[in-house]
């Protein structure tokens, strides 16, 4: 039997329950590459709406109770969003990237298997979290400028949402598992099921009605636990049901380190590769910050753009990641490799377009957040010289799925690595030695994006077919 057929046979002897897997896992395979794409990212794009409805709402009921406590919950909002982020497509691209390539392999009873070491990691993640945050939070709040009311909204939420940590770890790597089959519509659905009964549920829960007592900024976070601990137990279900093509069953399988680092050689750097992405622009704002508090600003309203084509690339990666997963362990290399060229130069016509817009006309972007003429005047000359290059930044981020998909994460995390570096040596040269000033910072930004896609081309490119050896059975 040939690899093909053996990765798409039906993985049970029941026929009628195994078509709609053999069909899904067939189109990863044989389909057209740009359609197929496009189909499995649509649902993706929902994540991106869910993510800017709950930073919108949170902060307007907050900002109802009062400066301290918005304040104080904007403190350690940023930490949730590291937690949701890095175990989404960080952490999360490792789970769905192993499946895939089980599944590709046909290898259906590893895939099973990873399912549950997948459900392992995120217990484990979520005491991880939870544990940093609960006994460093206080230290760490105070560090970043929290005092009397505003540190007590901001531990009262931090201690609830991040004490909750392993229901969004569980929620996103459980979902990240059904993403590795191509059902991308699930976890989709899940997530923003989730978003709206916290939008929901967070009014009730912060200002009180009835029985319910007002929690404030606590009640914030409870709106954020409880959907995701219910979207949890849901996937649980799913994965345990006859309907899903890959189950979660916690009585055959054994925790086995073999499986646990095939997850994490992609897992682990993409959790890094997401923080080095959050944690440039917080060393680039305090760069610009030596040219004077407009600058530092101007930088941060301009950058600000970059977190919103990081989702957009999410929406097309996880479909990278699947797509080029299945069909590198299935031996389909070629097809592989041509899936891959297809949506890294997707993300990057996406995001250069993007870049474009921004840069002939800043203020559509610009105006949605600031007033001031002097910082929209550095923030559009920041789009001016950056946004063209988006279309590196694009590309760079669709490799990074690629690469992921190909399981080799590492590769990925270093370049980005280089990227952070290279933007605050130029900026601090150009700054200090050639006197260049803000363009000089903004330019040295620009050259950083367009060395990060050079760097993931050339790891892209040096990713070699495996050997022709059978696959090693589970």
């Amino acid at each position: 039997m040939s690899d093909r057929s053996a990765s798409i046979s039906p993985p049970s002897p029941a026929p009628a329950k195994a078509a709609q897997p053999a069909a899904r896992t067939k189109l990863l395979l044989e389909g057209p590459i740009f359609s197929t794409l496009l189909r499995l990212s649509a649902p993706n794009v929902l994540n991106l709406l869910a993510f800017a409805g709950m930073i919108t709402f949170d902060g307007f009921f907050l900002g109802r109770l009062g400066s301290d406590a918005l304040a104080g919950a904007s403190l350690a909002f940023p930490w949730v969003m590291l937690v949701l982020q890095t175990t989404n497509s960080g952490m999360g691209a490792g789970v769905s990237s192993a499946v895939a390539r089980a599944l590709g392999a046909g290898q259906r009873e590893r895939a099973d298997a990873l399912v549950f070491h997948a459900f392992l990691l995120a217990l484990a993640l979520g005491a991880i979290f939870s544990t940093l945050m609960l006994l460093g939070g206080p230290f760490l709040f105070r560090w970043m400028g929290g005092r009397d009311d505003m540190l007590a909204a901001a531990l009262s939420y931090a201690n609830v949402a991040m004490g909750g940590a392993v229901c969004i770890c569980m929620l996103n790597l459980l979902g990240n598992a059904v993403r590795g089959t191509g059902n991308m519509a699930l976890p989709a659905t899940v997530l923003v099921a989730c978003v709206l009964v916290h939008i929901a549920l967070s009014p009730l829960l912060i200002f009180g009605a009835g029985p319910l007592p007002a929690l404030g900024a606590a009640g914030a976070a409870w709106g954020l636990v409880i959907p995701f601990a219910a979207g949890s137990a849901g996937l649980i279900w799913y994965l345990r049901s006859r309907h899903a093509l890959v189950r979660l069953d916690f009585r055959a399988a054994t925790p086995r380190r073999e499986l646990f680092a095939d997850i994490l050689k992609v897992g682990v750097p993409g959790l890094i590769n997401t923080a080095i992405t959050n944690l440039s622009v917080v060393v680039l704002t305090g760069v610009a910050g030596q040219l004077g508090r407009d600058a530092a600003i101007g930088y941060a309203m301009g950058a600000r753009l970059e977190y919103i084509l990081q989702p957009i690339a999410f929406g097309f990666g996880t479909a990278i990641v699947t797509m080029v997963g299945t069909n590198w362990g299935a031996r389909q290399y070629r097809r592989a490799r041509a899936i891959a060229l297809t949506g890294a130069t997707t993300v990057a016509a996406v995001c250069g377009t993007i870049g474009l817009i921004v840069a002939f006309h800043p203020g559509l972007w610009l105006g949605l957040f600031s007033g001031d003429a002097e910082v929209i005047r550095l923030g559009a000359l920041y789009l001016r010289i950056v946004g063209p290059v988006y279309l590196c930044f694009g590309l760079g981020l669709g490799l990074f799925f690629v690469a992921q998909g190909f399981g080799r994460g590492a590769a990925a995390a270093s370049a980005n690595t280089v990227r952070l570096a290279a933007n605050v040596a130029g900026g601090l040269a150009a700054i200090y030695w050639l006197d260049l000033g803000v363009i000089g910072l903004f330019a040295a930004v620009a050259a950083g994006f367009c060395l990060y896609a050079a760097l993931l081309v050339r790891a892209v490119l040096k990713v070699k077919e495996p050997g022709t050896a059978a696959p090693v059975s589970p």
